[in-house]
């Protein structure tokens, strides 16, 4: 099963210069949450900008880099070909895209649940979230954040099914 999970601000924003543009811990901890134990894909920007492979699940990345430039315990496929085979082999495992945008977009037609954090603040940014045609989807479940101290920006965590 092939998942999306990522959080977008207004106007569709996903980044800025390889990095989130917000801090927003309460979001981090449900990356972890919902993460943990299983398998997360991204490509080579997204991978290196979590500084290390994240422990407690499977990083799988997505690139047309050498598989030696990458720890032995992460798995590269080097076309989606290879990835699509991976995940037909472990239908048992949910297998969370995490960006970036080119991955997204790439395999949008393969994918069966979306995870989006919404937040309700327009922040500038220089990566977008490709377009995604929510009639394909079904809204299963939406949390409001909670905001504190920490958490200052309105967000939502939703959850689609693809019908």
């Amino acid at each position: 099963m092939i998942s999306y999970l990522w959080a977008e601000s207004k106007g569709h924003i996903i980044g800025s210069n390889g990095t989130l543009p917000w801090n927003l811990p309460s979001d981090m901890h449900y990356f972890k949450a919902t993460t943990t134990g299983n398998v997360i894909l991204a490509g080579k920007r997204t991978y290196e900008s979590f500084g290390r492979p994240l422990p407690n699940r499977l990083n799988v990345v997505l690139t047309h880099t050498s598989k030696d430039d990458f720890p032995k315990n992460v798995k590269v496929f080097n076309n989606v070909n290879e990835f699509l085979s991976f995940s037909k082999d472990n239908q048992d495992k949910e297998i969370f895209v995490v960006g970036g945008a080119q991955i997204f977009k790439l395999l949008l037609p393969y994918v069966d649940f979306l995870y989006r954090t919404v937040i309700d603040y327009k922040f500038s940014g220089d990566t977008v979230m490709p377009d995604i045609n929510y009639n394909d989807f079904k809204l299963i479940k939406s949390v409001d954040g909670k905001m504190d101290d920490k958490n200052i920006y309105p967000h939502t965590f939703e959850v689609f099914k693809r019908k």
